[in-house]
């Protein structure tokens, strides 16, 4: 089966100068129609549950089982890896415990001497059982679970201390903003970026990604980031299909009420966004499990 922790996937996209996606799941349709999208490019995947969706959909072990059979169901071949996006404390030796590949935690909210310590907690028990980190140094704009950032600029200094806790991936502030960007939002910090960049060989993660224009992106991709977080973009898609569905009565035309049905268009737009931004983001193909990456 092709569960991974990603680390390797991830130090490859850093290297290649490329990205691979990390999508946010809330429930089975989103499950599948990010599976669906990966399989049919070949492309590997990550996909991620928030605190919020995990115990929306029963809990960190059920969204394990879940993305696993679904992947097993549905005959996958490319790398996938099952992700925590923006874990507190508890909640990343919880998602490590069900069995997640992958978890982030963010102790950005935290005293900086805390965030390192929990962080080195973290990488402790997770890499004695063969699981990715991913910490966050500096704060992300918007609000996640609750946990509201004002997008502050990353510290290069903190940017490398947190690094050295021996983390797999690091998600730093750089302008970015979760959720829906204003129209006085002022864009990337990409002088910031590059010094980070330079002072960090790990691969790099832009949070926020739905909203960014693609050239800003692209730069972005080409200095160090190697994990795009998308949630929101898929949210408007599926938002998107199944209102048009709806106002056009055709839940009204026959069984199109039939979740199966009504839900289907929102499925597809969800896969077809997957497939667009994996399209610029370059990721690159991988056939089956294991590869040469």
């Amino acid at each position: 089966m092709p569960l991974v922790h990603g680390t390797e996937l991830f130090q490859a996209a850093r290297k290649g100068h490329y990205a691979i996606g990390a999508f946010n799941t809330n429930n089975l349709e989103w499950t599948r129609a990010i599976l669906k999208g990966a399989q049919e490019l070949g492309v590997p995947v990550l996909i991620q549950t928030s605190m919020g969706a995990a115990k929306y959909m029963g809990g960190y072990e059920l969204c394990k089982q879940l993305i696993e059979a679904t992947v097993k169901s549905m005959d996958i071949t490319v790398p996938v890896v099952i992700h925590l996006d923006h874990g507190d404390f508890e909640a990343a030796k919880e998602a490590i415990a069900a069995g997640y590949n992958s978890v982030m935690f963010d102790g950005h909210d935290l005293p900086f001497d805390e965030n390192v310590a929990k962080t080195k907690e973290i990488v402790a028990l997770a890499h004695s059982k063969g699981i990715s980190v991913e910490a966050e140094v500096g704060s992300i704009g918007g609000e996640e679970d609750g946990v509201v950032g004002e997008g502050e600029l990353a510290s290069v200094e903190e940017a490398k201390t947190l690094a050295a806790t021996g983390i797999d991936f690091l998600a730093a502030g750089i302008g970015n903003i979760h959720g829906q960007y204003p129209a006085n939002w002022k864009g990337l910090h990409f002088d910031r970026l590059q010094e980070i960049a330079d002072a960090v060989d790990l691969p790099l993660v832009l949070h926020g990604g739905s909203g960014i224009p693609q050239d800003q992106v692209e730069k972005a991709i080409s200095m160090g980031i190697s994990k795009l977080n998308i949630n929101t973009e898929c949210q408007l898609a599926f938002a998107k299909a199944t209102r048009e569905y709806i106002e056009a009565g055709k839940d009204k035309q026959g069984k199109g009420y039939d979740p199966r049905k009504l839900l289907a268009p929102g499925t597809q737009a969800i896969t077809d966004t997957f497939k667009e931004i994996c399209g610029w983001m370059g990721t690159k193909q991988v056939k089956l499990v294991p590869v040469e990456l």
